[in-house]
C-alpha cells in the first residue's frame, strides 16, 4: 500500500493494499475503500462510507461528510460510491439522512467535474457526467447516461431521466424527461430528443424513431399531458424507451418539464 507520510489514516478504516494515498489526505474511520482506488493529495473521506474499485478523487475533493440539513442530529447514515469514477476537484458529496434513507449513491463510470456538489441522500446511477460546478439538492435522482450541464442548481427531490441532456446555467425545480434535451434558452423547456447523445449510446434508428415520435405527440401535438400519454399508450408497437418515458411522467410528483 502506498501512504504517503503526510496522510492521515484511522486504524479502523479498510483500505485495499493496491490503493494510493497522496499528500496530505484525511480517511476517518468506517470508511471502505476497494482496489485500486487513487486519492491525489488533500483528499478528506468520512465514514460510514463504502467506495468500490479503481476510483480518482482529485485533489481538495470532500466526501462521506455530515449532510447539510439542519434536521441532522448525528446518525450513522451512509455513502456508497460504486467503480471507475474520476472525482475532480473541490467536489462534496454527503452523506445521507435518516428521513431521507439514510443513504447517498453513486454508481459507476461517472465523470464529476470540479465544484460538483452531490447532496445528502442523493441517487445518482452510472455513466453520468455532471459538469463543473452542478449541483443536486437533496433526495435528487439521476437516471443512467444523464448529462447534467456546467452551473445547473437541481432543486431537491427533482427527478432527471435517463439519456437526458441539461444545458449549462440551467435552473432545474421539476423533473427532466427522459430522452430530453433540456435548456434553459428563452425559458426552462425541453427542446427534444438528445438523438446525438442516443446514436452515440448504440441506439438503433429504429429504436430512436419511436421515441422521437413520442416527443412529438408529447411536446408538439395540441394534446394535453394526459391526452397525450393515452394516446402512446394504445399504440401497439411504442417500444420498451416509451413505456419508461410513460411510467416516468406518470410517477412525476413534481410534474416534469415541457
Amino acid at each position: 500500500m502506498s501512504i504517503h507520510a503526510t496522510a492521515i489514516v484511522d486504524s479502523k478504516s479498510k483500505i485495499h493494499p493496491s490503493c494510493k494515498i497522496g499528500p496530505y489526505c484525511v480517511i476517518g474511520p468506517e470508511v471502505e475503500l476497494g482496489e485500486s482506488c487513487h486519492l491525489v493529495s488533500h483528499v478528506a473521506i468520512e465514514g460510514p462510507t463504502k467506495i468500490g474499485a479503481d476510483n480518482r478523487f482529485f485533489p481538495f475533493t470532500s466526501i462521506g461528510l455530515a449532510p447539510q440539513d439542519i434536521g441532522y442530529a448525528g446518525e450513522p447514515t451512509r455513502l456508497e460510491i460504486g467503480d471507475h469514477n474520476k472525482i475532480r476537484e473541490f467536489v462534496t458529496i454527503n452523506r445521507g439522512t435518516v428521513k431521507g434513507g439514510g443513504c447517498t449513491r453513486v454508481g459507476d463510470h461517472n465523470l464529476i467535474m470540479a465544484y460538483t456538489h452531490i447532496a445528502h441522500d442523493c441517487q445518482v446511477g452510472s455513466h453520468i457526467i455532471m459538469a463543473n460546478a452542478a449541483t443536486l439538492g437533496g433526495h435528487v435522482t439521476v437516471g443512467d447516461w444523464a448529462t447534467v450541464g456546467a452551473l445547473c442548481p437541481v432543486h431537491h427531490f427533482v427527478r432527471i431521466g435517463a439519456h437526458s441532456f441539461i444545458g449549462g446555467g440551467t435552473t432545474i425545480t421539476r423533473d427532466v424527461l427522459p430522452f430530453s434535451k433540456t435548456s434553459a434558452e428563452r425559458g426552462t423547456h425541453a427542446y427534444g430528443l438528445n438523438a446525438v447523445g442516443l446514436e452515440r449510446r448504440g441506439f438503433t434508428k429504429e429504436r430512436i424513431g419511436k421515441i422521437h415520435h413520442a416527443y412529438r405527440v408529447l411536446l408538439a401535438s395540441k394534446l394535453n399531458t394526459s391526452q397525450a400519454l393515452e394516446k402512446l399508450k394504445a399504440e401497439s408497437d411504442c417500444g420498451e424507451d416509451v413505456e419508461m418515458l410513460i411510467r416516468f411522467i406518470e410517477s412525476s410528483e413534481r410534474g416534469v418539464i415541457k
